[in-house]
């Protein structure tokens, strides 16, 4: 039986491919889609929710033996530099594909997806924290 951390690092890998696909193919063959939804650019909406799992699948991914409350946030801070990292680089790689721009509005939704992320595993740590001493 595999345990949760293998499960939760194979989960990552294929996400971290799937992001990569998202980012990097030639899109432009597609038809279009709606250019806003509520007011908010789709491609940001797209990009929020392209990086809002990767802090929740990184920290599962982890060991967890009982961390307290500031290691939790300080493991979170470092996830969520780390998906700025990759998501800086996909538009970074963007800039240099012929088919595709570098967009620094792009990056902020990805960050802001990542900050979200993180709120949500910190908040799914505290109950399994919560669980625990029940």
């Amino acid at each position: 039986m595999m345990k949760r951390t293998t499960i939760f690092r194979i989960l990552t890998l294929l996400y971290l491919g799937v992001v990569a696909l998202i980012c990097f193919v030639n899109f432009n063959n597609l038809p279009d889609v709606q250019k806003t939804f509520l007011g908010i650019p789709t491609d940001k909406i797209v990009h929020f929710l392209m990086f809002l799992p990767f802090p929740v699948l990184a920290f599962w991914s982890l060991r967890h033996r009982r961390k307290g409350v500031i290691k939790t946030m300080l493991i979170l801070v470092a996830i969520f530099a780390i998906g700025c990292l990759i998501a800086w680089g996909t538009e970074y790689v963007q800039g240099m594909l012929p088919y595709r721009d570098m967009d620094m509005l792009d990056f902020r939704a990805d960050r802001i997806g990542l900050a979200c992320g993180s709120v949500v595993a910190f908040f799914i740590q505290l109950y399994f924290f919560r669980k625990a001493d029940a």
